[in-house]
């Protein structure tokens, strides 16, 4: 069961409250360059990223932002916006009001805003914008940047105790001060409840479990799941689902990213993908339909199968932002690709929509079932086309239309 947050409208986005998690990414263009920036934001959102993240971090990006928000306006693209402050915020929202307005959420971390007296006052003024213009701010903690001065305090504060905490802990709990610290200072501003998301990001999985139990045992506010710096590739993924997972399942987090380090040339939207598969396959939200193939074996000397569920895995990521504005429940169809006859034939039957492809030495013949029943068998060297197309067929008869799509 999710624990009880408060509800945060982020443009038409709404996190927390009964709210289901929502998916969330960052670009990683030059903000500046408007086209370009606008493009990643709309692939982003078409591969179901509900909110974007941009970074601004100068004048020139902060003047780019409101061009961003009408291209993808343009393009019939909604997603809101994020806006990514390090260091200078206060002055890039305050000089560029077009840019303050047309960001749909800010992004503080209280660790960079300033140092002593200018923290305070930098931050106020970024907190007096939010609440001039209405937007929600996520007050985002990172354990690269954690304010010196407060880590120094809990630091002595520890000293003092009869069982001083260990290094680790005393990290772990200079974080939650600093979240929940620069929260009560945003409400003492004026900016309302209802508009702060708090997060405490580290790179380290023990350390977001543990920093998150304890932020959500001392607050209401939604929170923002994520392992900062999680890495590239396979590393990237464990760690992410590793982390996050033990916390959904716990009903803590209303907002997740799956911070990835691209594999050169590799897409942006990868991160979307995992992010959306980890709820899916806990079982949290449904966005696209799953295929479920064999691992392979000796049984399974030939790589067709493998190829097969490739293809209709890519078939389905590629059809869904189409499938998802004709079709009701497209999003929890499951699908199965199976490699020989020892699993294929009852896998492919708990599947709505399922085929048991030949192993080695098997007949060449592919059986095909449809919520559990045997429809037709497919044989010869255009199996796949003609399961593609099945698929395709299935989909248009099995989910109803939602309404008619103009040519």
């Amino acid at each position: 069961m999710r624990r009880q947050t408060r509800a945060v409208r982020i443009g038409h986005v709404t996190v927390g409250g009964e709210s289901p998690i929502v998916v969330q990414s960052m670009t990683n263009t030059d903000t500046v360059d408007v086209v370009k920036t606008a493009v990643q934001c709309a692939e982003l959102a078409r591969a179901g990223s509900e909110l974007v993240r941009i970074t601004v971090n100068t004048p020139e990006a902060a003047a780019a932002v409101a061009k961003i928000r009408e291209h993808l306006d343009t393009m019939g693209v909604e997603v809101p916006l994020i806006g990514d402050f390090h260091y200078n915020g206060h002055r890039l929202l305050a000089d560029h009001p077009e840019c303050a307005q047309a960001l749909a959420k800010y992004r503080i971390n209280p660790g960079n805003v300033g140092h002593g007296r200018k923290r305070d006052e930098q931050f106020a003024q970024m907190i007096e914008i939010a609440c001039k213009f209405d937007k929600p701010v996520r007050i985002g903690v990172n354990w690269g940047s954690l304010d010196q001065t407060l880590l120094a305090r809990i630091m002595d504060e520890n000293a003092k105790r009869n069982e001083p905490k260990d290094a680790i802990e005393v990290m772990r709990e200079a974080m939650v001060t600093s979240a929940l610290e620069s929260s009560a200072m945003a409400e003492s501003l004026g900016l309302p409840a209802d508009r702060i998301i708090l997060s405490c990001k580290v790179s380290g999985v023990q350390d977001l479990i543990a920093i998150y139990r304890e932020l959500s045992g001392r607050s209401d506010y939604p929170l923002h799941l994520g392992l900062t710096e999680a890495g590239m590739g396979s590393k990237g993924i464990v760690a992410s689902t590793a982390a996050m997972s033990v916390l959904l399942q716990e009903g803590i987090g209303d907002t997740i990213r799956v911070s990835l380090t691209p594999e050169p040339g590799g897409k942006r939207t990868q991160e979307v993908v995992v992010a959306q598969e980890m709820l899916q396959t806990m079982g949290l939200r449904a966005f696209t339909p799953m295929v479920a193939a064999c691992p392979g074996c000796g049984r399974t000397t030939s790589t067709f199968f493998q190829e097969l569920a490739h293809s209709i895995q890519e078939h389905v990521r590629d059809n869904m932002p189409q499938w998802r504005i004709e079709y009701d429940g497209v999003e929890n169809m499951t699908l199965a690709v199976m490699g020989c006859v020892v699993n294929g034939p009852g896998e492919s039957k708990h599947a709505n929509i399922g085929i048991s492809l030949p192993g080695t030495g098997e007949a060449p013949v592919a059986p095909v079932f449809e919520d559990g029943a045997k429809t037709v068998t497919l044989r010869g060297n255009k199996i796949a086309e003609e399961f593609t197309a099945i698929v395709d067929r299935y989909v248009a008869r099995k989910y109803q239309r939602k309404f008619a799509v103009k040519a």
